[in-house]
């Protein structure tokens, strides 16, 4: 009998109407479009203007739209997570929130941040759950509403992040397809380079915080695109090498849309033409937790049952890694 892999069976996604453009930018702060799009290859950005929705209301939204699609009774999920840098609240999980207000009433659930590598390793997560047996339907939600966190008079960030959802459902699979293998990693040295100061344990609110700012994200961009640059190609690398792919076995590589120096970088190491290559990060920018799933929802009807997919991603802390999965329908 050959093994039960977790394979993904549906996508579902949610982006904000507003269009946060380039030439909007310009008016904003010191920067123009020629200048964004030549370093990062960004256009535009949607943001969630409504400033009493969070980063539930656009999973929500998510989940809804894959459900709608599937026909899946939201009864019979049996885990909700919620892959975010950027939850509703303290303590209160939002996957939990998330799987009331779909109705998912037999499921628990909980959220699971790493960054920009949320959804990456949410897909470990829930495919581990599912090839452990116990369970048989998860949803995986990446979200973030990244503007919540965003001081739009820094330059070096507001022209990078946007807001959005995606959605998977992970089912068991019987035919060998699904999530085959992960090379997944860490190094807290990243916590320096890349983070949002305030509001945690170590550094609590207060008026002092709130007056300096330090409860927007701050990066060091050259270090941050260094290590990016090296270690999402490397992980990209490694997980071909050790599943015997060549770059002719490969049919999509799925990273995460950060930067796209970042993304051709990793490209030209695995050796993959531009065909082969999943963008979309001109019309979302960085989405966080959500550029993965929003990748397989804009080319949702392009996969073909058994194409080989490779995906990988960095995010702060540092983490990054890369999973090497097998698409289980045609669309």
């Amino acid at each position: 009998m050959s093994k039960t892999k977790a394979a993904i069976t549906a996508v579902g996604a949610y982006l904000p109407e507003y269009r946060l453009t380039n030439q909007i930018l310009e008016t904003m702060v010191d920067t123009n479009d020629e200048w964004i799009t030549t370093r990062t290859g960004i256009k535009e950005r949607r943001i969630l203007k409504d400033k009493d929705k969070g980063a539930s209301f656009m999973a929500i939204k998510a989940a809804e739209d894959l459900l709608s699609k599937s026909g899946i009774d939201p009864k019979e999920i049996d885990m909700v997570i919620v892959a975010t840098a950027t939850p509703d609240m303290q303590a209160a999980a939002t996957a939990v929130y998330v799987a009331s207000e779909i109705g998912a009433d037999n499921a628990f659930g909980f959220d699971l941040e790493a960054a920009c590598s949320s959804f990456l390793y949410g897909m470990s997560t829930a495919a581990s759950y599912i090839e452990s047996g116990r369970y048989k339907k998860i949803l995986l939600i990446g979200a973030d509403k990244m503007s919540s966190i965003i001081n739009y008079k820094d330059r070096t960030t507001c022209i990078i992040f946007g807001d959005g959802a995606g959605a998977v459902l992970f089912e068991p699979n019987e035919e060998g397809f699904g999530l085959q293998d992960e090379f997944l990693r860490g190094n807290g040295v990243g916590r320096e380079f890349l983070n949002v100061a305030a509001g945690g344990s170590v550094m609590p609110a207060t008026e002092e915080t709130v007056r300096e700012g330090k409860h927007f994200v701050k990066q060091d961009g050259k270090t941050v695109f260094k290590f990016a640059v090296s270690n999402m190609a490397d992980v990209s690398v490694k997980i071909l090498e050790r599943n015997a792919l060549t770059n002719e076995d490969v049919d999509w590589l799925v990273p995460h849309q950060a930067n796209m120096r970042i993304i051709d970088a990793t490209a030209n190491r695995v050796g993959l033409p531009e065909e082969k290559v999943m963008k979309n990060i001109a019309k979302y920018g960085n989405t966080t937790s959500a550029t993965l799933p929003l990748l397989l929802f804009d080319y949702e009807k392009k996969l073909k049952k058994g194409d080989k997919l490779v995906f990988a991603a960095f995010g702060g802390g540092f983490t990054w890694g890369a999973i090497y999965l097998t698409w289980a329908y045609n669309s």
